[in-house]
């Protein structure tokens, strides 16, 4: 797959990748399909497509296809006025209709426009979109940013299925080869600020070490999520330039709270009390990103500086098992009325991070006399395990800036029914009313007492046992200016990048 991917780029790609004034961008994610709700941050991130709705690079919410927006008295009415003479990729006129008709279609399909409080999205007037919703909802603005609520042109549909793409963004889709590639080119019709890039491809490269040396080759411009391996390699040539930021992600262990094994709380601090984070971090990630809580500090307000770190004490994990009832056999595992302590652990290799950490959270964990069997497959295990009920533990990594605004995801993976990639079986009256309480308020003060009620109740109780947070590091032609990374991942940046003298 690895050769195939590097012919494919090598193709149309006669010199290098620099050479032919067309920027290469390389990374992990497959395009699984035209629906937004499949591919669309690929779309997003290559700059074809906007939302109504931006985010600055603190995650605030910020004009782009709405120039303005205000809000009625009692929060339930939204009015959205949009950028004059918009068009889109085929000359059609961004209106009011049409971007109701794409919202309506999104909200109909899985994504967090669903789980919005919306009634009703439509046209007031030309140039004015109007959301009616059945109560007061704070992060509807965050919720608009999300890459699943772009807005196509009105030719992109076939009733709800999305049938080709048609954006309004500064570049314009000229070619597509799903599940691998796409082609772009810089469109001149563009109502915002022109990029100086004429032309970018992508291609969708899995495996780390082929796209290190795409980078390392010249056979392309932009590669993203490097491994640490990869980087460390890399950080030693002069025909790469590094780029490394700190991102609103995080290495997370999933545990099903409801499992015989884990629904004691004092099992699952256990097993976070098992963790030297500080040395997986340094190890396996090679940055010192051990986390003490569940979001990094690049989450502002979301991050508690006061909360008591996570620790490692594996003496007390110990203790607190043995308390349980547990007692080691002759082979060093935990038994208790004949069963062993032994558990499944999955994770994936599209970030080839994750096996390694598990292979050393298994070896840890031995230590304490927990026995763990790691299943290293497809990421989409995780939710269907969950789904099924069959999940016992997963090691994944979450990224919380999916929506612009954290609790979008918390929403998502911490709701009442838990979520795929958050809680299993985890019930906490306290947090869910403080997640409620958020949904409600948008005034930043307003919202700190309940942010930090929710933070306190996932470092107590455990529903996932935070790991380690994320730097992001892409490697980038020397030939290329201007390059950089956005650390809520909503772009590649091609707006911003031109060719060097």
């Amino acid at each position: 797959m690895a050769g195939v991917a590097v012919g494919l780029l090598l193709a149309s790609s006669p010199a290098s990748a620099a050479e032919d004034r067309v920027v290469d961008v390389v990374a992990p994610f497959e395009i699984t399909g035209l629906d937004p709700a499949k591919s669309g941050d690929v779309f997003l991130r290559m700059r074809i497509v906007e939302t109504l709705v931006e985010a600055d690079a603190q995650g605030k919410p910020a004009p782009a296809l709405a120039k303005q927006w205000t809000v009625s008295e009692d929060g339930k009415q939204w009015f959205f006025t949009l950028q004059p003479n918009v068009r889109f990729h085929d000359g059609s006129a961004l209106t009011a209709e049409a971007v109701a008709s794409a919202l309506n279609v999104a909200r109909a399909k899985p994504g967090l426009l669903s789980k919005a409080p919306i009634e009703a999205i439509a046209a007031d007037g030309d140039a004015v979109v109007k959301i009616t919703l059945s109560k007061p909802f704070a992060p509807l603005l965050a919720f608009l940013a999300e890459s699943r609520a772009q807005i196509l042109a009105p030719a992109s549909y076939a009733g709800a299925e999305v049938k080709s793409i048609i954006g309004s963004g500064p570049f314009k889709l000229t070619k597509l080869e799903a599940p691998q590639s796409l082609a772009v080119e810089r469109f001149d019709g563009y109502w915002g600020a022109k990029p100086e890039i004429e032309q970018a491809r992508y291609l969708a490269v899995g495996r780390a070490e082929t796209r290190a040396l795409m980078a390392e080759s010249g056979d392309a411009d932009y590669v993203f999520n490097l491994d640490p391996a990869s980087r460390t390699r890399l950080a030693k040539s002069d025909k790469v330039k590094l780029i490394s930021v700190s991102i609103p992600r995080s290495v997370l262990i999933k545990l099903n709270a409801g499992h015989p094994l884990l629904s004691d709380v004092k099992a699952r601090e256990a097993l976070s009390l098992a963790i030297d984070r500080e040395g997986v971090a340094t190890a396996i990630l090679r940055y010192p990103a051990a986390a003490t809580q569940l979001f990094p500090p690049s989450l502002g307000i979301w991050h508690d500086a006061s909360l008591s770190p996570l620790s490692y004490d594996p003496e007390k994990a110990e203790a607190l098992l043995t308390g349980l009832g547990w007692k080691k056999g002759a082979d060093g595992i935990l038994t208790k009325d004949g069963k062993r302590f032994a558990l499944t652990l999955t994770t994936y290799p599209d970030r080839p991070e994750l096996p390694l950490l598990a292979a050393v959270l298994q070896e840890q964990w031995k230590e304490i006399g927990v026995e763990v069997t790691i299943n290293s497959t497809n990421s989409s295990e995780i939710p269907a395990k969950h789904q099924n009920g069959t999940l016992e533990l997963a090691l994944m990594a979450r990224n919380f800036a999916l929506v612009p605004d954290p609790i979008g995801t918390m929403l998502s993976d911490y709701g009442p029914a838990g979520g795929d990639w958050g809680a299993m079986n985890w019930v906490n009256p306290g947090f869910q009313q403080a997640l409620d309480g958020l949904t409600r308020i948008a005034d930043v003060s307003q919202g700190e007492t309940l942010r930090r009620q929710a933070v306190a109740a996932i470092q107590a109780d455990l529903p996932v046992i935070p790991v380690a947070w994320y730097q992001q590091t892409v490697a980038v032609s020397p030939k290329l200016e201007k390059a950089g990374i956005d650390p809520f991942e909503r772009t590649f940046g091609l707006e911003t990048m031109r060719w060097g003298k």
